[in-house]
């Protein structure tokens, strides 16, 4: 039996539905997900395993006009990653109509001179009628002649109720090429627990904070270290991270009246990351200030990015 094996990513507009598809393809949570535009900041990859196929999903982060060179850099990201994978994934969610931004960016990916097998994914299709969603796949038909490319396939899916999940997972493996296993078949991320950590906590923060402070948060993990003197059959996880924001305004409001905002970030996190690393942890969570670490290099540097 021939083996396919391959690479596809994800692209879109921010909040497009890409995180929550490669979760619900992968089948647990490995990307974050939020309401909040720009969440993803990090190629984040998910693997599928088959007996005759190995599928490695790239979650990117949401092409936008930067404003900072963070953004910058998270755009080069995406566009680096288009020229290494195999298929590309187009989110066009149809809960909304296909605008200059989505124009935009398929023009570019029809540009590319080495240009992967392209996918357009119709995703929240759960949220339209029947003709609304006729309507939504005829544009997107239509960019073919508009933009001089063509679709190996259109799909709509819903990632939130599993609708055609599977026949996306179908496509994109049938337009993989040969190829071997590059991943144990138990590994379903190749992200280190650290950055998945980070990821949970950051998500447990964007909830419920106002619109201008997600772009200005982002977690670092000081240090993870078994608790000393606890019985083997009853360890505990100790967990040191800061979140890093660019004011004090900004720090009072992740912190909250009488840390109650904090706290509830600490619970919600930490019931994610036990349930991540199958074991209990004790979360030891500060906020810090790096001043308009956005725009900083060496900031940036210092942070990953």
């Amino acid at each position: 039996m021939t083996h396919h094996s391959g690479f596809v990513c994800f692209v879109g507009r921010p909040n497009a539905g890409k995180s929550t598809l490669t979760n619900a393809i992968v089948g647990q949570k490995v990307a974050i997900a939020s309401s909040k535009p720009q969440t993803t900041r990090h190629a984040i990859r998910g693997i599928v395993h088959r007996p005759d196929a190995e599928l490695v999903i790239i979650d990117t982060p949401g092409l936008h006009k930067p404003r900072t060179l963070l953004g910058e850099r998270l755009n080069d990201l995406v566009r680096t990653t288009w020229t290494e994978v195999d298929v590309i994934g187009i989110c066009l969610p149809a809960d909304q109509r296909i605008g200059p931004g989505d124009t935009y960016l398929v023009g570019e990916i029809a540009a590319l001179k080495r240009r992967p097998k392209l996918v357009a994914l119709a995703t929240k299709s759960d949220l339209v009628s029947p003709s609304r969603m006729a309507e939504h796949l005829l544009k997107i038909a239509s960019l073919e002649d508009e933009l001089g490319l063509r679709w190996d396939d259109i799909v709509p899916v819903s990632a939130l109720t599993g609708a055609q999940v599977e026949d996306v997972t179908n496509v994109l493996i049938k337009l993989l090429p040969e190829g071997p296993r590059y991943y144990p078949g138990d590994e379903v991320t190749d992200e280190p627990s650290e950055t998945l950590i980070a990821e949970l906590i950051r998500e447990a923060v964007l909830e419920g904070v106002q619109d201008e402070l997600p772009h200005s948060i982002t977690v670092v993990i000081e240090e993870m270290k078994l608790r000393e003197g606890r019985p083997e059959d009853r360890p505990l996880l100790d967990i040191f991270a800061s979140m890093i924001v660019e004011r004090d305004s900004q720090k009072g409001i992740v912190i909250g009246h009488k840390g109650e905002r904090l706290r509830d970030v600490g619970t919600e996190a930490r019931q994610q990351i036990s349930r991540l690393l199958g074991t209990p942890v004790h979360l030891d969570l500060r906020v810090k200030v790096m001043k308009d670490w956005q725009r900083n290099p060496k900031y940036l540097n210092r942070l990953g990015f």
